[in-house]
């Protein structure tokens, strides 16, 4: 056996192009399965999650709660205080005055555990409010005021490094749908007890929408928003960006930091739901060469690399958004193939991986949708993609609430071991909020963490086998991937696979059948990948 051994690491190569190698990453263990998270009768759209920094067992949902008979409007409040394990709620927030609240919101966890929720109101109560919690969403305050504009829903980031000067600030950002349309902050420093002055971003020429704001490993503030056409459907034409490195007191603006051509507007094929290419922030916390990196995705057409139906397109900056690459197209479905994929989220795990959750109708008809994650480990340069729901539904309208309202937004989070995405489909017969966990180990091709004397190579299935078998293998990084078959002689009889790989799970198949005749007996395969080398031995029953 030892002689075996070492002869399998000095042979000479042999490349056999007849074996083919395949990767499904839409039926990949770990992931799912879907379930909605407070199964009930009220509608529940435009869905938000965030973990705690304090504990990161603790999740905190919130979507727009809508009821028609009787009618009310409110946020769904949903929290989980064992990783998900169990869920508990209301579809109402209890925050008084309850009668007057507007959903639309927004939600953050800030250093000391404390659950920030902000909110539209109804009249009289117009303007933007917000309530807190301290003891995971049991209970609620009363509501305080943020600014008593006409506004659009603001969105809420809190500093949880511990190094920043401003660490426990959280931070609203929103549109002023007023003249000159602009963004708009303020902030809070005590748990949402009390905020800030509201404070004008920038003075745009051409009216902002949307608005989204994340903090960076300094503690800098950075927000991104879109500028629109001054006539409906305010088409996304570009993304503007500021940046702030103290607390918010002044920005650095750029009102067109990139080009875009947003798809906002309906989508025929999917009974006229309402879409929209509104820019979505994130940035890399992670120790690592990309910390600081900035990431904003967009939904797009018809301006490269978007092709003619709506992609979805990345933009990064390595600098603090002074400089932004040309656009990357996440999707890698092949371009003007008909399929469309539609409202991004973006997040950057611990692992550094830029994860983008969208909807996507490639495996389904058109009139219908499924759920797809991109992920990348290299900055968006390459892509895995998985579908990630185990079910697909048909989008409708959700009527009285606007032409064509399906909800604008899904969102994700992620833990130590595992990506959680959320998600609103009509597949139960009403809008409620999904999600399906993703151990990282299922879209990593290795778990978290890599344990250097973890197995890259697995048993190959069946074992014993008589014509064909399996033999799956993981990647831990991109590069250069040999997968070998040798004889007890240590001669190469086929290379199964030469060629560089994505971190991922793979499967090649083996057919010895195809290659030589004989009678059976004891094989082995190899794999080499970057220094690593691994081996093992199947049985080829004749």
């Amino acid at each position: 056996m030892r002689s075996i051994i070492f002869a399998l690491f000095f042979l000479s190569a042999w490349h056999f192009s007849g074996a083919q190698a395949t990767y499904d990453p839409g039926s990949l263990p770990g992931i799912g399965p879907s379930y909605r998270i407070h199964p009930g009768n009220v509608t529940q759209s435009e869905v938000f999650i965030v973990k705690s920094p304090v504990d990161t067992g603790t999740f905190f949902v919130a979507c727009n709660a809508i009821s028609f008979v009787p009618f009310f409007i409110s946020e769904g409040i949903y929290i989980s205080t064992d990783a998900g394990g169990t869920w508990k709620g209301h579809d109402s927030c209890s925050g008084e005055p309850v009668n007057f609240h507007g959903g639309d919101p927004g939600i953050a966890i800030d250093k000391n555990g404390t659950l920030i929720l902000t909110r539209m109101g109804r009249a009289p109560f117009v303007g933007l409010f917000s309530h807190y919690s301290a003891d995971d969403g049991a209970t609620w305050s009363y509501q305080k005021t943020v600014s008593t504009d006409d506004l659009e829903r603001a969105s809420l980031a809190s500093d949880v490094i511990s190094t920043s000067i401003y660490n426990g600030r959280t931070y609203a950002a929103w549109t002023k749908l007023s003249q000159p349309f602009p963004l708009m902050f303020a902030c809070t420093d005590d748990g949402a007890q009390t905020w800030s002055t509201q404070r004008q971003v920038n003075n745009p020429s051409s009216r902002c929408a949307g608005g989204d704001i994340v903090v960076g490993p300094d503690g800098k503030v950075y927000a991104c928003w879109a500028a629109v056409t001054e006539i409906s459907p305010f088409k996304e034409i570009a993304v503007g960006f500021a940046s702030s490195s103290n607390g918010g007191a002044s920005w650095n603006i750029t009102e067109n930091a990139f080009a875009v051509n947003g798809i906002t507007g309906i989508l025929p094929g999917k009974n006229n739901i309402r879409v929209n290419g509104l820019p979505n922030i994130a940035v890399d916390t992670n120790p690592g060469p990309r910390r600081g990196w900035i990431y904003i995705v967009t939904g797009q057409k018809d301006l490269s690399p978007a092709g003619s139906d709506p992609d979805i397109i990345l933009y990064r900056s390595a600098d603090g958004g002074t400089t932004w690459s040309s656009g990357i197209r996440v999707n890698q479905d092949p371009l003007n193939n008909g399929k469309t994929q539609y409202f991004p989220n973006i997040h950057i795990d611990r692992l550094g991986a830029v994860d983008v959750l969208f909807y996507d109708d490639r495996t389904t008809s058109g009139d219908s949708a499924g759920v797809f994650l991109a992920r990348s480990f290299d900055g968006g340069n390459t892509w895995f993609e998985y579908e990630i729901c185990d079910h697909h539904f048909r989008p409708v309208p959700i009527g009285g609430l606007g032409q064509g309202y399906q909800g604008d937004v899904i969102d994700m989070t992620s833990t130590g071991s595992k990506i959680w995405p959320v998600w609103m489909d009509n597949s139960s017969g009403i809008y409620q909020v999904w999600t399906a966990p993703i151990d990282f180990a299922s879209v990593n091709g290795i778990a978290n963490d890599i344990d250097p004397g973890c197995w890259m190579l697995d048993q190959n299935k069946p074992n014993p086998f008589t014509g064909k078998t399996v033999i799956p293998y993981h990647v831990h990084e991109k590069g250069k991937v040999i997968l070998s078959v040798y004889d007890l002689m240590g001669n190469e009889i086929v290379r199964l696979v030469d060629d560089e790989r994505l971190p991922g799970k793979y499967e090649a198949e083996f057919d010895p059948g195809q290659i030589c005749g004989g009678t059976g007996g004891i094989w082995f395969y190899r794999l080499q990948t970057g220094n690593r080398t691994e081996s093992r031995k199947m049985v080829w029953v004749r």
